[in-house]
């Protein structure tokens, strides 16, 4: 469980975002602690990718303080983002599938002994992270053409992991997935949070998110309209916030 007495892992206080005359994000609060799944719900439009974007360095807001561990910070590209402990994990996985699991892990980032190729070591490693995620893959050695939907998620989530992020930011993960597939990611979540890292959940998926979620922050026209306890959040409640059928706005953290 997310120890709330700590420093946020991560925090972003008062965030603007506009594109144009469209005002993506207004004064939106969002808070992170270690150890920690928060679900990020809205309906479309309502700038949750918006805000993982600006979480992953990928645009940078108009206004507002963000903070890593209590710590003023800019984000202003993906590689502020991985020096600051974040890793993201977008709906496009970004993986080949002429390569094995090995291959997409550390493509970018071989290790080497020597001249060569250290095939071993990254083999170990590999194996090491796919058994703390509990996943299902049969070899890494696989070619990730032969892989189902929720084993390129778990390929794409140990690659996140290499850099042992504090953070850890997922764009809809169960989009497409089967529920055997969708059972598996979630219990990558669940891992993810036990192995010490916080986790950014994006998703429409209330079921998922009730899953999973320590904590719900529910967006509505770029706005916060609520944060609520995951486990015990009723899902008419989520609905009625993110709907806008009721205002939660000062019901956030």
């Amino acid at each position: 469980m997310s120890d709330t007495t700590s420093t946020p892992a991560l925090s972003l206080r008062g965030i603007d975002k506009a594109y144009g005359a469209v005002q993506a994000l207004s004064e939106v609060n969002f808070t992170i602690y270690p150890r920690e799944v928060v679900a990020i719900v809205g309906d479309n439009a309502a700038g949750k990718s918006t805000l993982a974007k600006i979480i992953a360095g990928v645009i940078t807001p108009d206004a507002g303080i963000i903070e890593s561990e209590g710590i003023p910070v800019t984000i202003p590209t993906p590689a502020s983002a991985h020096a600051l402990g974040i890793a993201t994990v977008f709906q496009e996985l970004a993986l080949c599938d002429n390569l094995d699991v090995v291959s997409n892990l550390f493509l970018g980032r071989e290790l080497r002994r020597g001249r060569y190729m250290d095939e071993a070591a990254m083999e170990e490693i590999a194996r090491k992270i796919l058994r703390d995620l509990t996943s299902r893959i049969p070899s890494v050695r696989t070619l990730l053409s032969s892989l189902s939907g929720g084993q390129r998620q778990s390929v794409a989530i140990a690659r996140t992991l290499l850099g042992n992020p504090r953070i850890v930011v997922l764009d809809e993960p169960t989009a497409s997935l089967s529920v055997s597939q969708t059972a598996e990611v979630l219990t990558h979540i669940e891992r993810m949070r036990d192995l010490g890292h916080a986790v950014v959940l994006i998703s429409h998926n209330m079921s998922d998110v009730r899953a999973v979620a320590d904590r719900i922050e529910v967006l509505r026209h770029g706005r916060n309209n609520g944060s609520f306890p995951g486990y015990s959040t009723s899902y008419e409640e989520i609905i009625a916030a993110i709907t806008g059928a009721a205002d939660f706005s000062t019901q956030t953290r």
